[in-house]
């Protein structure tokens, strides 16, 4: 029982103490704005459901700059547990792989799923109300 009762106090901890940082979409374009979707990385991570790799194509970001709630900055390491929650202007929201994240013209385009590619989003820049990002702390990580 004991054990039990610790376990989920391990878990909740983890769950409560994911720190989650902002981004304005000014910010956000103009970081994205070197990724060319012709030239992303093909990778692969570990699948930590089932046997096997994932393999999808990821933008070159190796960091994000984001704000923490005080509005201090933050250099936030891209990795593929890392999430993007995008807030639209009609409180719909969508959240998406942030290294699948890519800007074309005026649209923000990124993945929602690692198993399936077909569930690619597309939100319109003008739509967008807020941008959160944090560590989802999946167990996704870059095979090398």
């Amino acid at each position: 029982m004991i054990r039990m009762l610790f376990r989920f106090f391990v878990i909740l901890i983890l769950f409560v103490s994911c720190k989650t940082y902002t981004i304005s979409k000014e910010s956000l374009t103009e970081q994205l704005s070197g990724v060319d979707k012709e030239k992303m990385n093909e990778v692969e991570v570990s699948n930590p459901l089932l046997f096997g790799n994932i393999r999808y194509s990821a933008n070159n970001i190796q960091e994000i700059i984001v704000l923490d709630k005080e509005g201090n900055q933050f250099f936030l390491k891209n990795s593929p547990s890392l999430e993007m929650r995008v807030t639209q202007k009609n409180g719909k929201k969508n959240v998406l792989y942030f290294d699948t994240v890519v800007i074309e013209g005026e649209i923000l385009k990124g993945s929602r799923s690692r198993f399936s590619q077909a569930l690619t989003i597309e939100i319109p820049i003008v739509d967008i109300l807020k941008i959160e990002i944090q560590d989802g702390r999946k167990n996704f990580k870059y095979k090398k």
